[in-house]
């Protein structure tokens, strides 16, 4: 009961974060969650009641996402379908993660938000920020700034790159697989290839959509590894048992992604738990704006959009570059 007001204020946000992301599904629930959660942060001066809840959805729904999240990657689906845009997606993301590395270091960027930048622009936005915050025991604030930073380059992707696309000469097949690559969350890449197909009278939806899952199957090694790396730098010792490096969230993920690609589960219940699982992120990023100062975020963000920036701007030079190489462009 102590946990009931703070779990209801976070579905009371969802709902209608959720009803505005469909209407503006460029911008997306998770980001109108995340901005209705500050706004309230700033309203509510006593949060002793809410402050069970809102740290139970921000921890444990958020995993629980995760894990629901599995059963819609059908691995081996997925991958034989996106098999010709798979030399273009591994460059982005080494590209994206080797950016990060080198500019948080340089930049002296706090390394959990130059993790979670650099994942979320590499693979699949919130979703995978949402699969590795976890792991590297980022708390709100830097959630919501590295939310907020991919949020931001997703709004100008979709409206820039249709117009890009169509000045650098792409063909149909080569900008599916650039907005794929280079748009980092699923509702973006729809709303880039939609706006591409309504200027050329094309159909790059379903080959974007496509390109994305198969770069979204990257959050399972990369969740693993970042596991085990946290695990081992966590502890001195020199064996560990996996079951304390993989976070169990994680392993349950795994499991869930496996047994949708050997079971053939109903098309009704795939679709029920992902839209389950959008709806359970949706309330983890309403959390972390209920414990996000939003004074505090704009002003400390200036180096994560240098960060973002760089990323998202390397990205999509790779992605032209390889689809060159390739013969795809």
């Amino acid at each position: 009961m102590q946990q009931f007001y703070g779990i209801l204020l976070c579905v009371l946000i969802a709902i209608p974060a959720t009803l505005l992301g469909h209407r503006l599904p460029v911008v997306g629930a998770p980001v109108f969650s995340i901005l209705i959660g500050m706004i309230l942060c700033m309203l509510i001066k006593d949060e002793g009641k809410f402050e069970g809840g809102i740290r139970f959805t921000s921890k444990k729904i958020l995993q629980y996402a995760v894990i629901l999240l599995g059963f819609s990657m059908n691995v081996t689906t997925i991958a034989r379908s996106g098999k010709q845009s798979l030399p273009v997606i591994i460059s982005t993301i080494t590209i994206s993660l080797v950016t990060a590395f080198i500019l948080t270091k340089v930049m002296k960027l706090d390394r959990k938000i130059g993790i979670l930048i650099g994942v979320g622009s590499s693979i699949c936005g919130g979703s995978a920020i949402a699969a590795t915050a976890p792991v590297v025991h980022a708390d709100e604030a830097e959630i919501a700034k590295a939310i907020s930073v991919i949020f931001f380059f997703n709004v100008l992707a979709s409206l820039i790159f249709p117009s890009l696309g169509t000045i650098l000469g792409f063909s149909n097949q080569g900008f599916g697989i650039f907005a794929g690559t280079a748009v980092n969350d699923t509702s973006s890449v729809t709303a880039a290839a939609s706006a591409w197909d309504s200027i050329h009278n094309s159909n790059t939806l379903e080959l974007a959509t496509v390109v994305k899952l198969t770069r979204t199957l990257a959050i399972i090694p990369i969740t693993v590894c970042l596991s085990l790396y946290e695990g081992k730098k966590n502890r001195h010792e020199s064996h560990v048992r996996i079951q304390k490096l993989v976070p169990s969230f994680i392993i349950f993920f795994v499991i869930a992604s496996i047994i949708a690609s050997v079971v053939p589960l109903p098309t009704a219940l795939v679709s029920g738990l992902k839209t389950l699982s959008k709806f359970f992120i949706t309330m983890a990023m309403a959390a972390i704006g209920l414990k996000t100062n939003i004074v505090n975020l704009i002003k400390t963000g200036g180096k994560a959009v240098i960060l973002g920036l760089a990323c998202w701007v390397l990205i999509s030079i790779t992605s032209i570059g390889v689809q060159h190489l390739v013969g795809i462009f």
